[in-house]
């Protein structure tokens, strides 16, 4: 073909393309619209670097990973993450950084929990525990903020990467202009036009924003390209047949993500192969409308797959919210309510605990709402556990006041346990029991400590008390045995004619009655009663003063009382009694002793005043008795 001909090619080919311009610009602008629509708005508008970079990988091999790092410990999983952050391309080791995380964070949840238990089981209160600074948690951290870094320094580097690529096929587009207009023979405009797809192939990413428009250009001019240069059929041809076969194998793939189970991984691999679908070159005209039609089919069932799941996933984070804002409700009015023990506390504490449980099971509420509950609840639970503390710091208060109270009842009965006034001390310790009684908790780490020491106390005093009393049992039967043997000598004793002789063996018998000591309480009154008559018996035969024997007899009368339970209140209403009646016969003396002043000497009055003389005698020796049963009293009360 000369230079002629084929400038005359050129000129009808440029006005059949400028005839075609129009209504090959109207279908582009259709068919991508359709691309476009198919992929849903949300890819378009919120895919971002970080969705570009990120590589998806199989769930059997994350498993796997993540196993593998649960076997290490936390300082080696610091070294995996030091060796890794080291690497320069970031966007391989995304996955990896993320497993190592997860490992570490869990491992970390563990042996915070282990402490936290130690410090419960040493008896330490929930409320008191402080986690403290972990050195190794710090490393990691610090390590994990050098790969955020670098993370964010090759996002930088990306998107100015694609303004660089933009411009570089803002390039080609006009690289493929110059070629459309220009006059080179078809070798060598096919050639260029090869190299002009593979450059623009080959380059990367530009801004989502200048995607479509950048696209739609592009596709316009391949068009162009090939109506101009009426590449021969069998080329053209095969060409079309080849990305025939690529789009097909594109719509078996998409049609096979309708099984994949992850609705996200499957939008996502959809965006990929709409990407491809786009560099490849056009089909033939009658296969164009059909596989077009095929891999639309296969996006819409797949948009509207991801439609309904958003849908459902709505519904369902709406019932999360409803449900969640019942359990701030519930918080709310727990947290409000008046708890006043520490047995109600715990119930309350519990309840709080199951709640927080069931929080946890609970998905997501809407976005915009999620963090609004949330907020709410954890405010509420704040404000029931303020509470709680506030109401334990004064029970610990009032608690620690109570052990004091208790440690100075351990005090007062460590220093009678060893007392053998059984009586005293076991009353005394009785009321020590009643007091403790009365007492309100002290700090449980000191209960059993304070109440054992208490404990034992009393139980010393009382097992000394008990093993007294177990061997004074034998000690009152011999003792009964003895005094009934002193009452038959008592009773077969013969007195002789000396009063003095006989009255000094009264009193040896009366001493030895005193010496004997106690005997069993259930035959104490009959044998005293018997050792009193036998003797007033003896002293019946003694030819004794009428004072020394009537003090004999009380004297008698107070041995037999001593040893009673009411001994004490019978001295000290008989020392009152004698005491009332010696000031009343000393008043009456005094009386009589006036009264004689003014009788008159006579016959009649020398009578009257021999009557007074001897009442006032009589009186004083009534004095003179009563004297010597309170010197009696003084002494057995002593």
């Amino acid at each position: 073909m000369n230079k002629k001909e084929n400038s005359e090619i050129i000129e009808k080919s440029k006005k059949k393309m400028d005839d075609k311009q129009q209504i090959l610009s109207e279908k582009q602008t259709q068919e991508l619209n359709i691309n476009n629509k198919s992929l849903a708005p949300d890819s378009v508008k919120k895919t971002t670097v970080k969705d570009k970079i990120n590589q998806d990988e199989t769930a059997t091999e994350q498993d796997k990973k993540e196993e593998n790092y649960n076997d290490y410990t936390r300082e080696q999983l610091i070294d995996f993450l030091k060796n890794i952050v080291k690497v320069k391309d970031i966007t391989t080791i995304k996955n990896e950084i993320s497993l190592i995380k997860i490992a570490f964070y869990k491992k970390n949840k563990k042996e915070n929990d282990e402490r936290f238990n130690q410090f419960i089981a040493n008896g330490g209160l929930k409320e008191d525990y402080q986690s403290g600074i972990d050195p190794v948690e710090e490393k990691f951290n610090e390590i994990f903020k050098i790969y955020k870094e670098k993370r964010k320094k090759f996002l930088e580097e990306l998107e100015k990467q694609k303004e660089k690529n933009l411009s570089a096929k803002k390039q080609v587009l006009e690289d493929l202009k110059k070629l459309i207009d220009s006059e080179e023979t078809l070798k060598n405009t096919y050639d260029d036009f090869n190299s002009i797809q593979t450059k623009w192939k080959e380059i990367g990413q530009i801004p989502q924003k200048n995607l479509s428009d950048l696209w739609q250009s592009y596709n316009f001019l391949v068009e162009r390209f090939f109506d101009k240069v009426k590449i021969n059929k069998e080329l053209k041809d095969l060409d079309l047949k080849k990305n025939l076969e690529k789009k097909i194998e594109l719509c078996e793939k998409a049609e096979e993500l309708l099984l994949d189970t992850s609705v996200q991984r499957a939008f996502k691999k959809l965006q990929e192969y709409h990407k491809i679908w786009k560099e490849l070159g056009p089909v033939a005209n009658d296969k164009k409308d059909e596989i077009w039609e095929r891999f639309k089919s296969a996006t819409d069932k797949i948009n509207k797959k991801r439609h309904e799941f958003y849908e459902k996933q709505q519904e369902e984070q709406q019932k999360n919210f409803i449900t969640k804002t019942a359990l701030c409700e519930k918080v709310e009015q727990i947290s409000c309510s008046l708890i006043d023990s520490y047995k109600k506390w715990k119930q309350t504490t519990d309840n709080i605990v199951e709640i927080q449980k069931t929080w946890k099971t609970i998905g997501f509420a809407p976005k915009k709402q999620n963090n609004e509950v949330w907020n709410r609840f954890r405010n509420a639970v704040d404000s029931f556990f303020a509470k709680k503390k506030e109401y334990f710091d004064k029970l610990k208060e009032k608690q620690t006041d109570n052990y004091n109270r208790k440690l100075n009842i351990c005090v007062q009965a460590e220093a009678v346990k060893n007392n053998t006034e059984w009586k005293k001390t076991t009353k005394d310790l009785i009321n020590l029991q009643k007091e403790w009684k009365t007492i309100g908790p002290v700090p449980k780490k000191y209960s059993d400590k304070v109440w054992n020491r208490f404990r034992l106390s009393c139980d010393d005093f009382f097992n000394n008390k008990s093993s007294y009393f177990e061997n004074i049992k034998s000690e009152e039967e011999q003792n009964l045995k003895y005094k009934l043997e002193l009452i038959k000598q008592i009773n077969k004793h013969k007195f002789g004619e000396d009063d003095s002789k006989n009255l000094e063996t009264l009193k040896d018998f009366q001493r030895k009655w005193t010496e004997i000591g106690n005997i069993p309480v259930m035959q104490k009154a009959e044998t005293q009663k018997n050792y009193r008559v036998a003797i007033e018996k003896g002293m019946d035969n003694l030819k004794l003063p009428t004072t020394e024997k009537i003090l004999l007899n009380y004297k008698t009368k107070l041995e037999s009382v001593k040893e009673s339970p009411g001994a004490d209140d019978f001295f000290i209403k008989s020392k009152r009694g004698i005491t009332n009646k010696i000031k009343i016969i000393k008043n009456d003396i005094n009386l009589w002793e006036n009264n004689i002043g003014f009788f008159a000497k006579s016959k009649n009055a020398d009578i009257l005043k021999n009557e007074f003389v001897k009442k006032i005698n009589e009186a004083k020796q009534e004095i003179s008795i009563l004297e010597g049963k309170l010197k009696l009293i003084s002494k057995y009360k002593k």
